[in-house]
């Protein structure tokens, strides 16, 4: 069994989590330097649930299947496909397809909570 950062019965401050280097594959980064980072917090049955920070800049990506809450930062972000643009801040709420090819353009580090 994997250990994970949040036990049951328990909360943590989302701002406060303490996240693990994630580095970007060069060839993924638009522009800037953007640093990421991610932690999981708990698996609930087949599901995970984590925390990921994006840093200012644009980057290029391939999503998986995953609800987000956005804790803090701004971003845009822009499919290839067509799909309208997500407007991203603290407070959005949003689902990306698995396989679906994006950009995020990051004005202010995005902090989320993901479920995926």
């Amino acid at each position: 069994m994997t250990d994970h950062l949040l036990a049951p019965n328990a909360a943590l401050q989302g701002a406060d989590v303490a996240l693990a280097d994630n580095p970007l594959a060069p060839e993924d980064v638009v522009s800037g330097s953007p640093r990421s980072g991610i932690v999981s917090l708990a698996a609930v049955g087949d599901t995970e649930v984590g925390v990921w920070e994006l840093g200012v800049g644009v980057v290029q990506d391939t999503e998986i299947d995953e609800v987000f809450v956005v804790l803090s930062g701004e971003a845009t972000v822009d499919f290839t496909d067509g799909t309208p643009s997500l407007e991203l801040r603290a407070g959005s709420i949003g689902r990306l397809a698995a396989g679906a090819r994006t950009t995020w353009t990051v004005r202010e580090t995005l902090r989320k909570v993901y479920v995926a």
